[in-house]
């Protein structure tokens, strides 16, 4: 089934994201410097690390999923998100308490924003962290700039390279093993949440 014309690019992207990527991250400082450790982010923790990210979209329902495993750099971690695409967006479920809604909408050929929809949400005073991802047939890149608490704290960088187009088994380099699931349950940060 083709998609209506308004979402055929969002659609064409994200199946350009379908497969296993190894992702290497690294933080910076205002400055430009790159920094060992990470307290603000999502997931705080030592710079330079990897991941295993798993993508699966189905055009014909609209269903997408992420799963990103730490392998590299970092104690084992696995995140994974939801999302589904409706009227030409891409519509995740709530990352948690106070989290706002987070959409992903086409840039241009090869260019998806991941954003939250609405900027007057609340949590966002606390944390936010936009993504735009852009994608070269197995290469990826991912930047963003992190707020925390209404203050800009730091740009990160992740490099991409597709190491599978299967997403149906665990990858070799996963650290979880043979026969274990894929995705995992939606993940819930608390990030957003006013903190006692």
């Amino acid at each position: 089934m083709t998609p209506p014309s308004h979402t055929f690019q969002l659609h064409t992207d994200l199946l350009a994201m379908v497969g296993v990527w190894r992702d290497h991250l690294t933080a910076y400082d205002l400055t430009g410097e790159a920094v060992e450790d990470d307290p603000y982010g999502g997931v705080p923790g030592p710079f330079p690390f990897d991941n295993l990210v798993y993508v699966d979209f189905d055009p014909s329902s609209g269903r997408y999923l992420q799963t990103n495993v730490s392998i590299e750099g970092r104690d084992l971690s696995v995140r994974t998100f939801e999302a589904d695409v409706a009227e030409g967006t891409l519509r995740f479920g709530r990352l948690g308490p106070d989290a706002p809604h987070h959409v992903g909408v086409s840039g241009g050929p090869g260019l998806i924003w991941f954003v939250s929809e609405r900027i007057d949400e609340p949590g966002l005073a606390r944390y936010c962290e936009p993504d735009l991802i852009r994608l070269e047939g197995d290469s990826r890149w991912r930047t963003t700039v992190l707020w925390r608490d209404a203050v800009l704290v730091r740009p990160l960088l992740v490099t991409g390279t597709r190491v599978s187009r299967d997403t149906g088994t665990i990858h070799p380099l996963d650290p979880r093993g043979p026969g274990s699931a894929v995705h995992g349950d939606r993940s819930v940060t608390r990030q957003y949440q006013e903190q006692p």
